[in-house]
This record gives structure tokens, sequence and C-alpha cells, in this order.
């Protein structure tokens, strides 16, 4: 039965991508039987075999590390006060890593490390989706760096890039997550999702992309140009970097507080009024989407308040409920903990056409006027991937 759920949930977000397509003609279906296919022997191998356990054990071994010496330096300033009563709060075991990890990204660029591998995985995805190669760096380079500071390392052709391939780069950088915030989603999720969500977001985005906006690079157009970073000395760039990390730390606690704060005050308004809080109410609204996932149907209005939540606020908020909803089974937990992992939210729409307007003020207003669009691609994105995932579950 989940396997004919699965095929339907596919249909359907083909089906309501082509809809919103800009160039029905030019979609090119071979790409994306190839990369479906792709998909699902990633998602079985990450969930079903035991090389997969053993890769996502190792990833997790490693961030498990990275967050151990993280909270040495989390403990040193703020271990008078914030573990006291056995608990810690979520600002200082969560958030304050991020700045750690920046840190680390910023060593592996400075040593041209990561460029290195981005490049390099780009130009192999390139063949595989048959897109331009500044599109499949971009995707890499999104899941690495972020979905602002990329557009930093693309700056020398964004004033150039037409409509059509700008929309490709922004929805790359709205499909994943970056690296230095994976760390803080393995704390709340358990990391075979988070693993597994990375992997089919980078393929997802590219399917996505093809059927609502498809086109084809000439071999003029193919020409990818990084900028390279001014250079530094090791420590301005170092703590640069950190300084950056906790801008991301500070900038997310503030959403939190914002969000969490603004969504209890809108369900105590709806339940006084409708005796049904706002969360319930977009339950409802979202739980067929659930469904067509994989998430049994006695379970899809919670699982459609969570997928609501994510998209009105962010995925930490989301992230943050779905831990209380312990009366939700394994295989619906594993399916929307795939759906939370990446930025498609709201407020990515600003954060992304801000970026760009900072490098180039008319694309940046290009950005924001095809805004909900990018959003609304973004999220089939979350919905593929949480349907391929569920197959394995």
């Amino acid at each position: 039965m989940k396997y004919l759920i699965a095929i339907i949930g596919i249909l359907v977000v083909f089906g309501l991508t082509y809809i919103a397509s800009n160039n029905k003609k030019n979609i090119r279906y071979r790409p994306l039987i190839i990369m479906i296919v792709l998909q699902a022997i990633l998602a079985f191998i990450l969930l079903n075999t035991t090389a997969g356990a053993w890769l996502i054990g190792g990833f997790s071994t490693i961030f498990n590390h990275l967050l151990g010496y993280a909270h040495q330096g989390t403990d040193f300033v703020f271990g008078g006060f914030a573990y006291k009563e056995g608990s810690t709060p979520f600002f200082i075991s969560v958030l304050m890593p991020i700045v750690f990890i920046s840190a680390l990204i910023g060593i592996l660029q400075y040593f041209k490390i990561l460029p290195f591998i981005i490049r390099y995985i780009g130009l192999v995805l390139s063949k595989i989706n048959g897109m331009g190669k500044l599109e499949s760096y971009n995707a890499v380079a999104s899941a690495i760096l972020g979905q602002s500071e990329v557009f930093i390392s693309v700056k020398k052709q964004i004033g150039m890039l037409p409509k059509h391939r700008l929309y490709t780069l922004c929805a790359s950088a709205m499909s994943t997550v970056s690296m230095s915030i994976v760390g803080s989603y393995m704390v709340m999720l358990q990391p075979r999702y988070v693993v597994t969500a990375l992997v089919l977001n980078l393929f997802g985005g590219f399917i996505i992309a093809s059927l609502i906006n498809p086109y084809r690079v000439t071999p003029e157009e193919d020409i990818l140009e990084v900028q390279e970073e001014e250079k530094q000395s090791f420590f301005e760039m170092l703590g640069e970097y950190i300084m950056d990390g906790f801008k991301v730390a500070i900038t997310v606690a503030a959403m939190l507080i914002g969000f969490v704060a603004l969504i209890a005050m809108i369900n105590g308004l709806f339940d006084l009024i409708f005796h049904i809080t706002f969360q319930e109410l977009l339950g409802y609204v979202f739980a067929p989407f659930a469904f067509i996932m994989g998430v049994p149907w006695s379970e899809a209005v919670t699982a459609g308040s969570l997928m609501a939540t994510k998209l009105v606020s962010n995925e930490f908020v989301a992230m943050l409920d779905l831990g209380k909803h312990t009366e939700l089974s394994a295989r619906t937990i594993g399916i929307v903990s795939v759906f939370l992992v990446s930025f498609a939210n709201f407020s990515s729409i600003g954060i992304i056409s801000g970026a760009v307007k900072g490098l180039n003020e008319k694309k940046g207003n290009e950005v924001a006027k095809f805004g909900l669009k990018l959003l609304y691609g973004a999220t089939m994105v979350s919905v593929l991937s949480a349907i391929i995932a569920g197959l394995f579950l």
C-alpha cells in the first residue's frame, strides 16, 4: 500500500509543479527519471543497508565529537549558570555550537579544501542533472556555505544571469541547509533523517527546478567563475567566521523568540474564538500532503500541523514541536523529520532576496518578485524528499 501511495504522491508533486512551470514544452524528462531513481537508490542505501548505517554512524560520530568540543567552549563561558538543575538551555546546547562549526568551515575555506570539493562534486552533478556548471556548483555550495553566503562566491556572475538561471540558484539555496546548522539539527532529530534529507534535497532541488523552470544552457553560457575571497591573514579570517557564526546563532534565537511567541498568541486567540488552535487548523489543510508523503491518516493532521509550522515560521520551531509529539509512530517521525530539514519558509524569501540585493540591487528585486514561486518549489522539494524517504521507513 505504501508503494502505491508513494507513486500517487510523486505524481501529485509532479502535477502541482508542472502546473506552475514557466515553459512546459522545454521540460526534459530523461534527467528527471534518472534523478528520481538515484534518490530512491540513495534513500535505500542510507536507510536500509549496513553500509548506509555505517556512513550515517560515521557522520554522526564526527558531529558528536565536534559538538563535544563546542560545548567545552560554551561551558567555559556559560557553565557557571547554564547547567544548573541538570538542564541546558536550548540557546547554549543547540545554537552556540554553530559558532564553532562556522569557524571550522572558515578554516576549510581558507586552505582551499572546501572550494575544491564543491567545484568537482558540482561538475559531476552537472553531467547527471542536465543543468549548467554554475547551477550544480551553487547547489553543492549552498549545502555547505549557507543560503546567503553562497551568493558571494558567484557574485561575478550574478549581474549577468538571466531570470531563469537566477531562479535555479535561489531555489537551491532555499531547498538545502548549511553545514554550520546541521549539528544543531542532529541535537533535535535522528542523524539518519538529517543526512538522508541533505542528500535527497540536493537532487530534489534539481528535479523540481527542471519542472518548474526548464531551460537549456548553451556551451557559451556554461561558465563557472567562482569569486576568490579577499586575502586575509589566518586569524583575521578565523575571527570573521566566528563572528558570522555568532550572528547566525543570535538571528535564529531572535526568530525563535518572535515566532514561538506569535504562534502561542495566535493559537490562544483561535482557541478562544473558534475552539481550535491555529496550528490544528493548518494541520487539516496540510493533512492530505502528509498522507501522500506516507503518514498514516490517523496521524496526518498532527504531521500537517508540523509541516505548516515550518512553512510559516521556520524549521527550528517545527523541530521543537515534533519533539513534544511522543505519540507519533517512528515512521511518521522519520517522514516529517526529512520534510523539516530545509530552509523552505517565508522568512527565507527575505533572506535570499536580501543577500542577492546586497550584491546587485536589480537582481535582488527580481528575486523578491518570484519569491512566492521560489517557496512553492522549495516546499515541493521537501515533500518529494519525504515521499522517497517514506518508501524505506
